[in-house]
């Protein structure tokens, strides 16, 4: 861990550091790394000879969520995802742990679409549970991750339940959750295009949702 957290802060660039944190509109402090310079610094640690032991990879993960730059928060998703065919159940908790702590989107976006899309798909008895929670807790980010979770999905998108979660969003004023629905349906405009459009007429949706979900489609 201590190597990645050196190696990270000796490849900081000072200049792109304010771009960065006045970009996630100054909620977090950055090294100042960006996206593709990460990947390669990170690619070593995230090499399968390189990986930490299963049992190890809360603690860890956990362990760089703390750290002040959000970078810190970048690699701990990346190296998690590295671990999805050794997924358990109770991975589930610490997603939700994740995606509520330091929460934007930028985070919440990948946890939602990759590491618990990923997971719903081997543990499909727990979506109804978990995602009924989430839509019930008031938490924007865990509403957003209950539109986000099937992106990947394609033509295997539930959409009964993706309608589930849409219709008592729909009014929601909040930018995060408008904008989630309409980059769902999107998504999967790309499988099923007349039923996304056949919603849309039939469903009021927020301007915004609307317009992102058919922008694509006509």
């Amino acid at each position: 861990m201590q190597a990645v957290i050196t190696d990270f802060r000796n490849h900081g660039n000072p200049n792109n550091k304010q771009y960065m944190k006045a970009y996630m509109k100054n909620k977090f402090d950055f090294i100042g790394i960006k996206s593709p310079d990460r990947r390669l610094v990170s690619k070593s640690f995230l090499s399968k000879e390189s990986l930490p032991p299963v049992e190890q990879i809360w603690p860890i993960t956990y362990a760089f969520w703390d750290l002040p730059e959000r970078e810190f928060q970048y690699f701990a998703m990346e190296l998690t995802s590295r671990y999805s065919k050794l997924v358990e159940k109770d991975w589930i908790n610490h997603y939700e742990s994740l995606i509520i702590s330091k929460s934007w989107w930028d985070t919440v976006d990948f946890i939602a679409g990759t590491l618990a899309g990923h997971y719903f798909k081997t543990f499909p008895d727990m979506i109804i549970p978990t995602t009924a929670n989430w839509m019930q807790s008031g938490n924007i980010w865990l509403q957003r991750s209950c539109l986000l979770f099937q992106l990947k999905y394609k033509k295997y998108t539930d959409t009964m339940l993706l309608e589930s979660f849409i219709i008592p969003l729909s009014r929601s004023k909040e930018f995060f959750i408008a904008k989630a629905i309409g980059w769902a349906l999107r998504e999967y405009g790309k499988s099923d295009p007349e039923w996304v459009l056949e919603f849309v007429q039939n469903h009021t949706l927020q301007s915004l949702s609307k317009r992102e979900a058919i922008r694509r489609l006509i």
